[in-house]
């Protein structure tokens, strides 16, 4: 037989106690024949205070689990100890926050598998609590899915996903510790591995599932990430662009957003249609921002951080 695929699976932490619930949803995975795995467990907090629960969980789990502290409040630090400490063929992340489906990482090889890919994105199932708003809802405001340009997926996200770390695409590149406090490294990520030829695919059904707890079931929460997602793509649009591409660019994105808020005010009473038209707008306006170098929105590191 043919040596073991290895794979390790990235569990960024910061004082989250469903990190438990994380890593027995882990405990159940199908395990494909002839791949040998591991769960990778990095502890971004200034004390190692995930190891009394990881240690817990190694006795349970049926996997080897191990254990990282990297300091602090710095998601990029998590991200790129989970590369630094990888020896595998693949990496996979999933959140401190979300359970996966006992197929999930099987969905997620036969995609690279199929498509020859670097990296492959599944999408995340949000769980509403009763007290969430019903537009909300009803409107699936925190699912999380890949976004098409012209038939192609040029970015991506670490809530689901899994890398080919040999990949020339990947192999070498680090998550910029300059994002790790506001967010968007994953964008900034996958974004490099496009630009460097790598292909970026979708497993629809690798589901993992994320709750939505109450203080992000506000507007306000998913106003200021939207935001924050703007800035970090007009940040990577300024790298690309100077002097009057910038303006043009900027222009684009003032526009866009006027057609939004406009969008947002005819569809006032139906709050599902308003609010996308109001987040999208935030989105172009953060883009603004972020090309002229406003100071990004730092939520991590904070009591944000623990998420």
């Amino acid at each position: 037989m043919s040596a073991p695929l290895k794979i390790d699976i990235g569990v960024c932490t910061f004082r989250r106690e469903m990190l438990t619930e994380t890593l027995a949803s882990l405990a159940t995975l199908k395990v494909p024949q002839n791949v040998s795995l591991r769960v990778l467990v990095a502890d971004n907090d200034v004390e190692p205070s995930a190891y009394p629960r990881v240690a817990a969980a190694a006795d349970w789990m049926p996997v080897e689990v191990a254990y990282v502290h990297c300091p602090a409040g710095n998601i990029s630090l998590a991200r790129n100890a989970c590369l630094d400490n990888s020896d595998a063929d693949f990496l996979a992340f999933v959140d401190d926050d979300e359970t996966v489906e006992p197929q999930w990482l099987s969905r997620l090889l036969y995609a690279a598998e199929l498509n020859g890919a670097d990296v492959v994105l599944g999408p995340v199932r949000a769980l509403y609590a009763p007290g969430a708003p019903d537009w909300m809802r009803r409107g699936d405001f925190h699912a999380t899915r890949p976004v098409w340009v012209r038939g192609e997926i040029r970015t991506g996200y670490t809530c689901n996903v899994l890398m080919r770390l040999a990949a020339p695409s990947i192999a070498g590149r680090r998550f910029d510790l300059a994002l790790g406090r506001s967010g968007g490294e994953d964008s900034a990520f996958f974004s490099g591995v496009y630009d460097a030829g790598g292909r970026i695919t979708f497993a629809a059904d690798a589901w993992v599932e994320e709750p939505v707890p109450a203080a992000r079931a506000r507007f306000a929460w998913l106003a200021q990430r939207r935001l924050r997602m703007g800035q970090t793509h007009g940040r990577l649009l300024a790298k690309r662009c100077d002097g009057p591409a910038r303006i043009k660019a900027a222009a684009l994105a003032g526009a866009k957003c006027g057609t939004c808020f406009t969008g947002a005010a005819a569809f006032a009473l139906f709050p599902i249609r308003r609010n996308r038209f109001l987040l999208r707008g935030l989105l172009h306006a953060g883009a603004i921002g972020g090309l002229f170098g406003a100071r990004t929105i730092e939520p991590y590191g904070k009591l944000e951080a623990a998420r």
